[in-house]
């Protein structure tokens, strides 16, 4: 995973802190202020300073800068003013503690996963969307912004991991198996058969498609589909094969500590792996490398009966404040942009993700074919868990994957790893 994409994780990770978390400071620079009573839309490093727009939207700088010019346009419309303002670090403890204060945003955009712990601060409202809209949606997008039966968010993109195959390095570019995958890579004579990170410390989010394919689970479902965080399958007899799986890969080479989040996708397009494992941010730097790539799915074990690797999918959504001054504006601006692809379609350009609505989609599909590809293989992925137990779980996962790809017992670890888990969710 890129680290541009660890507010997947880390913002889980922060969970368990939010409550203890001090106010949000003064305001940081600004690049301008929302003239009161006309139409505006700025982008600014504010966190905590409302300004005085009737609508404040808080995204990080990626979003905030995709997303002005469709507000400004849309606060015209609407004969409001519009400030899209930057919060460039911990935006989700940030808005919950701002939330609280009632100095908060009307709305926020961010990931999906997010959902569970704002929901527990009592930080966002449901939204409500037409049935045009909802029709509009892929069923992941809707299936991963819907919380204990309610839909908390609208999405506008969705994210996962792939395959990418190096077509000058190897002519196997759609592997049935892992296993082919492997002696394909070991045919191109190449410093890697697979370019996956891992880490010292381990990464949890990147090894999901492996740890899923070898028969491993995270959290149960319940019978409405939703993640049970009282049937934990870390430790389980799933999670003890998976690691065995793992294990292997490690003493294969395939699997190594060395490929890390920062240098997998350099190693690729370095020519030093004919396969790769990353996302949509990593289609950039391909490119610009100017690789002869496929993207395809991630295969399963073939000795596995039914194996399927099952990435993680991450959604982007827009959330509506509890707290926010403007409540009437907000839930107006993302009923908007839900109601079809404008809105995303004009943040795409500056922010190129894979599309959640099938309208947009449908557009994107001859220019922009790898993005509809991604919206392909999310539909055949998992929501990641937006519940707050999830907190629990990236750190200590991961260290005890990577501490087995370098040869640490597998039964034992993932034992262990387990019963550590499910103390931190019972909070022993």
């Amino acid at each position: 995973m890129a680290p541009t994409r660890r507010s997947f994780l880390t913002m889980a990770a922060l969970a368990s802190t939010v409550p203890t978390l001090a106010a949000c400071s003064g305001s940081r620079s600004t690049s301008g202020t929302a003239a009161s009573g006309g139409v505006a839309s700025q982008a600014s490093d504010t966190s905590g300073d409302r300004s005085n727009a009737d609508l404040v939207i808080w995204a990080d700088q990626k979003k905030a800068d995709s997303l002005k010019e469709i507000a400004k346009t849309w606060g015209s419309q609407q004969g409001i003013s519009v400030a899209v303002q930057t919060v460039a670090n911990d935006l989700q403890p940030n808005f919950v503690t701002a939330n609280q204060a009632g100095n908060g945003p009307d709305v926020v955009v961010g990931a999906h996963d997010w959902i569970g712990n704002l929901v527990q601060n009592s930080a966002i409202r449901p939204v409500v969307l037409s049935p045009e809209a909802e029709s509009n949606y892929s069923d992941i997008a809707l299936k991963a912004v819907t919380y204990d039966g309610q839909i908390y968010a609208t999405p506008y993109a969705v994210e996962c991991l792939g395959l990418f195959v190096n077509k000058a390095l190897t002519s196997v570019t759609q592997p049935a198996s892992i296993e082919e995958m492997i002696e394909a890579g070991k045919a191109a004579g190449t410093e890697l058969v697979l370019s996956q990170a891992i880490d010292e410390k381990g990464d949890a989010y990147n090894m999901e498609p492996i740890y899923t394919a070898g028969g491993g689970y995270l959290f149960g479902k319940n019978q409405d589909g939703s993640y049970n965080p009282e049937d934990l399958g870390i430790g389980k007899e799933g999670s003890i094969k998976a690691a065995e799986k793992i294990r292997q890969l490690g003493q294969q080479g395939v699997l190594r500590k060395s490929v890390t989040a920062a240098n997998h996708i350099s190693l690729f397009t370095d020519g030093k792996a004919p396969y790769l494992i990353s996302g949509p941010w990593a289609l950039a730097d391909i490119k610009k490398a100017g690789i002869d790539y496929q993207l395809t799915r991630i295969p399963g074990f073939k000795d596995i009966k039914d194996s399927q690797a099952r990435p993680f999918v991450g959604v982007n959504c827009f959330y509506v404040a509890s707290n926010g001054k403007n409540k009437a504006f907000a839930e107006t601006f993302v009923a908007d942009a839900a109601k079809d692809m404008t809105f995303a379609a004009a943040m795409f350009p500056s922010n190129e993700l894979p599309p959640a609505q099938k309208d947009l989609a449908d557009k994107l599909k001859t220019e922009q074919p790898d993005m509809v590809t991604f919206a392909d293989l999310s539909a055949k992925a998992e929501p990641m868990p937006a519940i707050p137990a999830m907190s629990s779980v990236w750190e200590p996962f991961g260290r005890a994957q990577a501490n087995i790809v370098a040869g640490a017992d597998p039964a034992s670890t993932m034992t262990g790893v387990g019963k550590t888990i499910q103390a931190s969710i019972n909070g022993s």
